[in-house]
């Protein structure tokens, strides 16, 4: 009886650190901009781009940053995600988080259309220089 009750104590420990580690590896990182979605990235425009700060429900400090995205190209884009990087009084990076600002959720961007957008981020370090944070396009896929 003791014979198995290790067998089973040593596999049950064995299957959890498996498991743990699986769940603890890093994502890879997504895929770099193509050559085409590089070069229609100049299409894209970033317009109206503002900062806006507010308490949440939850008395958390919640970073909006609020604006529209123009398709001035002749592709409809299906998606479009941008890196967000935010920086400290030093410069060094305290946060880089990419997010989708047009996804198939949302709807296409045709040609000539404009879409508005709104990113909160409820998890800035207090580190942040509480300027503005680098924008740049990340992802792009077509229709």
């Amino acid at each position: 009886m003791a014979i198995v009750v290790g067998l089973v104590l040593v596999l049950g420990l064995g299957g959890f650190f498996y498991l743990d580690r699986a769940a603890n590896k890093p994502q890879p990182p997504p895929p770099p901009l193509t050559g085409p979605a590089r070069a229609y990235a100049k299409y894209l425009k970033l317009t109206n781009v503002e900062m806006k700060a507010h308490e949440s429900y939850l008395k958390q400090s919640v970073v909006e940053i609020e604006g529209n995205i123009q398709n001035a190209g002749d592709r409809i884009v299906k998606t479009v995600e941008i890196t967000c990087v935010f920086y400290d009084a030093y410069g060094q990076v305290v946060l880089r988080e990419r997010v989708a600002i047009v996804s198939p959720k949302i709807g296409a961007l045709s040609p000539e259309q404009i879409k508005p957008f709104r990113l909160p981020f409820d998890n800035i370090p207090e580190s942040w220089n509480q300027a503005m944070p680098q924008l740049v396009m990340a992802g792009i896929e077509f229709q």
